[in-house]
C-alpha cells in the first residue's frame, strides 16, 4: 500500500484528489495540508511514501520550501509536485528543492497514478511539458536562465526595485545587477521591461 499526504491550499483541489487517488486499491490518503508549514508537520508525523505538493500556498512557506524541508530529512517521503505551473522558475526551483517528479494538474487520473507509483518507487515521473523544458535547456545551456536568476526577474516582473529584490534575497544590490547583466544578454534585451516580456513570452516566468 502506497501511503499518500496531500498539500495543497484548496479544499477542492484536495477533494478531488482524495477522490481520485481512493479510488487506486494500492495508495491509501493518510492526510492532508493546506500550508507549506504543515505539510512538513505531516511528513514528520504521518510517514507518508509521497507526498503530493503543490508549490503555491499564499503567505508564509512555499511548495519548494517544503518540498526541501520534507526531501533533507534521511528516510523522508518522496515528493511529487503536482501544479498549475510550467516555468523555468517553477521546475528548476522543485527539482533543486529534491522533488523526485512534476506534473501539472490537468494530468489524466490515469497518468497521476502511474506518477505516484513511480514516486513511491524512487523513479522521476515528468510531466511530457517539463521534460521538454529541460531537454531545451539541456540543449541550450547558454539561452537558459539560472534559478538565481528566474528569482531575480521574477521580482522585476512583480515591480521591485533592485534594493528591494537585494533585500528579499539576501543579496548585494552589486550581485542583482550582474544577475539582470546576464538575463539581458542570454534574451538578447537592454531593459528591464523588455527582459519581463521576453522571458514570459518563453515561458521563463509566470504571465
Amino acid at each position: 500500500m502506497i501511503r499518500l499526504l496531500i498539500a495543497d491550499d484548496h479544499p477542492i483541489v484536495r477533494s478531488g484528489l482524495r477522490a481520485v487517488l481512493a479510488a487506486e486499491p494500492d495508495f491509501e490518503v493518510v492526510g492532508e495540508a493546506a500550508t507549506g508549514e504543515r505539510a512538513v508537520e505531516l511528513a514528520r508525523e504521518l510517514a507518508p511514501d509521497v507526498v503530493l505538493m503543490d508549490l503555491r500556498f499564499g503567505p508564509g512557506l512555499t511548495g519548494a520550501g517544503a518540498t526541501s524541508a520534507i526531501t533533507a530529512r534521511a528516510g523522508g517521503p518522496r515528493v511529487l509536485v503536482l501544479t498549475t505551473y510550467d516555468t523555468d522558475a517553477d521546475i528548476l526551483a522543485a527539482i533543486e528543492a529534491g522533488a523526485t517528479g512534476y506534473l501539472l494538474k490537468d494530468a489524466d487520473p490515469a497518468d497521476l497514478a502511474a506518477a505516484v507509483r513511480d514516486a513511491a518507487a524512487g523513479r522521476s515521473a515528468l510531466a511530457p511539458a517539463v521534460a521538454q523544458r529541460l531537454l531545451g535547456r539541456l540543449r541550450s545551456p547558454g539561452a537558459a536562465l539560472s534559478l538565481r536568476e528566474a528569482e531575480v526577474l521574477e521580482l522585476v516582473a512583480a515591480g521591485l526595485s533592485n534594493q528591494q529584490i537585494s533585500k528579499r534575497l539576501f543579496l548585494s544590490q552589486a550581485t542583482v545587477k550582474s544577475h539582470l547583466v546576464h538575463v539581458y544578454a542570454k534574451l538578447g534585451v537592454d531593459n528591464r521591461t523588455a527582459a519581463v516580456a521576453a522571458a514570459r513570452e518563453r515561458g521563463l516566468i509566470r504571465p
